[in-house]
């Protein structure tokens, strides 16, 4: 299993990015997929997950804000993220498990700021 994070960056108060996550080694549209974030001096939080089916979900504090999506044609699940506040820098990874194992991106950086 191969998951790589990209799209993260600097971005000031009320702004969008959308990140993306390329997966591989797995049979990509069987499986949920999810993004979790963790900033500094804090846990791992789970953001959003979407399911095989297309079911999504997810936490409180980013519902209305973020939408998660994938395709499963290019093997890609996405983060677009918008109206983004201060609290919502964090390393952002995505994850999926695979016959009971979870796997990991390396992150990618998003910094809210001014």
């Amino acid at each position: 299993v191969q998951l790589v994070e990209s799209g993260g960056g600097l971005v000031q108060p009320g702004g969008s990015l959308r990140l993306s996550c390329a997966a591989s080694g797995f049979t990509f549209s069987g499986y949920a997929m999810s993004w979790f974030r963790q900033a500094p001096g804090k846990e791992r939080e789970l953001v959003a997950t979407i399911s095989a089916s297309g079911s999504r979900n997810y936490a409180v504090s980013v519902k209305g804000r973020f939408t998660i999506s994938r395709d499963n044609g290019k093997n890609t699940v996405y983060l677009q993220m918008n109206s983004l506040k201060r609290e919502d820098s964090a390393v952002y990874y995505c994850s999926v498990r695979v016959y009971g194992l979870g796997s990991w991106g390396q992150g990618t950086q998003v910094t809210v700021s001014s």
